[in-house]
């Protein structure tokens, strides 16, 4: 009981680095469903896609829960920048129901990944300005 008491601090340190590790690898829960944003556009969000519905379609290649956004590539269907990359930048919501957190693309015909993460941050605390001098799309969840 001694030995078990005397490793429990470490013990706890591990387990707390091994959760936070695995979380950064998923995505929040908070972004997966189906939404509309500020304009009725609706949205559905994977662990694995982003549809902005009916015919945009990114497939999502890595999260940042930290920095709070993904990298997509660009379906080869799309209409617009087809098998390029964009990044998502996301703000969870306070005190704005029904919205519950808002998102920015930030870049959206990006020609790598490694670009696409690199472009100039979003501006979270501006959400009417700060999605490249545009308003965040804001969004709420759809009961289906």
């Amino acid at each position: 009981m001694v030995l078990y008491i005397q490793r429990f601090p470490q013990l706890l340190l591990i387990t707390l680095l091994i959760g936070c590790t695995s979380q950064k690898k998923e995505n929040p829960d908070l972004l997966i469903g189906d939404f509309q944003d500020d304009y009725n556009i609706e949205y559905h969000l994977s662990r694995e896609s982003f549809t902005l519905k009916p015919e945009s379609h990114f497939k999502i290649l890595e999260w940042n829960i930290d920095k709070q956004h993904f990298i997509a590539q660009n379906d080869s269907s799309n209409n617009f920048d087809p098998n390029l990359f964009s990044r998502i930048d996301w703000v969870v919501l306070d005190d704005m129901n029904p919205y519950e957190w808002a998102f920015c693309l930030s870049a959206y015909n990006a020609p790598s990944v490694d670009s696409a993460k690199n472009v100039k941050v979003a501006d979270r605390s501006m959400l009417k300005t700060g999605c490249n001098g545009y308003p965040f799309s804001r969004m709420k969840p759809i009961d289906k």
